[in-house]
């Protein structure tokens, strides 16, 4: 085979001479932060002249647990964008306490962060620990598990011919417009940290955010963008760029256009960053490999220690692949909340 002809021997080439403009190197960390955020904000495709409507929020049913009080809800994001939910309070607790948005990935959707088993792969998402909401508030922690653009509920139904992959039409629709497809998850994320400011309890200085693979992008970007969240939880998604998607297939919610022009995964930490992260993955991890969550974990430190916030970042490498890590994660979790 003859490797001229193939177009990633012209992108590798391409890539080889891209020098990210927006790389921390070591210079003085606000006026670079001030850059990359207008930078990031405009490759993500972030709409600044979004305007926060009314969530309009609608009870659908209500179910007390031995150990929380569930409700589901929808609330519009955008006109147009309405996100079904389930909200989960734990139960004989008074005072006010942290909050975390819950973020499935790649699954069959935000059931899974419930512990329930719809599908048949569904069972293996749970014993894979990303029943999300559940092990939040087992912690003591408020739990909002919200369904993610292109998954379950949410999944592409009027389009009469329609990809096999649920995110790529949606995900081509958007680079149409303007937009990318993580922006809006991104926003959907910011609008249900809106509505769990609404909610009695919640400590609104201590909402996090957690997911795995593309709830894990979704949690990592949303951090980026919204400041509201003090403390990040990325599970098996944050690598560098180079050793993820531009050199294995991934969903192509996953790209952003230019992005390798302005910063790597790990530079993007600086947009978080002194807030708390705790990046998490699999050392056998196929399509994030730990080389690479090593590089861009690498990098994120020393932006943390830079803005005197050592202490504030964590990397929790679990035996196995690509899946969550309850213990060690909610540990990490309780040390810095």
């Amino acid at each position: 085979m003859d490797r001229r002809y193939s177009p990633s021997q012209f992108h590798e080439m391409t890539y080889s001479a891209t020098m990210p403009r927006l790389a921390f190197r070591g210079q003085e960390i606000g006026e670079w932060r001030e850059q990359l955020d207008i930078a990031f904000h405009q490759v993500l495709g972030w709409q600044a002249d979004k305007r926060r409507g009314p969530l309009n929020v609608e009870i659908l049913e209500e179910e007390a647990t031995s150990t929380y009080v569930r409700r589901k809800l929808v609330f519009e994001s955008e006109p147009d964008s309405d996100v079904p939910c389930h909200l989960l309070v734990p139960n004989g607790v008074s005072e006010c306490r942290p909050a975390f948005v819950c973020l499935q990935g790649h699954t069959t959707g935000m059931h899974i962060s419930l512990g329930q088993a719809v599908g048949p792969r569904d069972q293996a998402w749970i014993d894979e620990e990303q029943d999300f909401a559940v092990q939040a508030a087992r912690q003591g922690y408020i739990a909002l598990a919200i369904e993610q653009r292109s998954f379950g509920l949410r999944e592409e139904r009027l389009q009469r011919m329609r990809s096999a992959n649920g995110c790529e039409d949606a995900a081509m629709h958007a680079l149409l417009l303007g937009r990318t497809l993580a922006a809006e998850r991104a926003w959907d994320v910011s609008r249900a940290i809106d509505l769990l400011e609404t909610i009695p309890g919640v400590d609104r200085g201590r909402i996090g955010c957690v997911g795995n693979s593309g709830g894990g992008s979704a949690t990592y970007y949303s951090a980026c963008v919204d400041k509201r969240i003090s403390l990040a939880l990325p599970s098996c998604s944050v690598c560098t760029y180079a050793d993820s998607i531009f050199r294995i297939h991934h969903c192509s919610c996953n790209y952003l256009p230019g992005i390798l022009k302005v910063a790597e995964m790990g530079d993007l930490a600086g947009l978080i960053a002194p807030r708390k992260l705790i990046v998490v993955a699999g050392d056998e991890d196929d399509i994030f490999p730990i080389d690479g969550v090593r590089k861009a974990y690498a990098a994120a430190e020393r932006i943390y220690a830079a803005a005197g916030a050592s202490d504030h970042i964590r990397l929790i490498v679990g035996n196995g692949g690509h899946r969550f890590f309850a213990e060690p994660a909610w540990a990490a979790v309780r040390e810095l909340l």
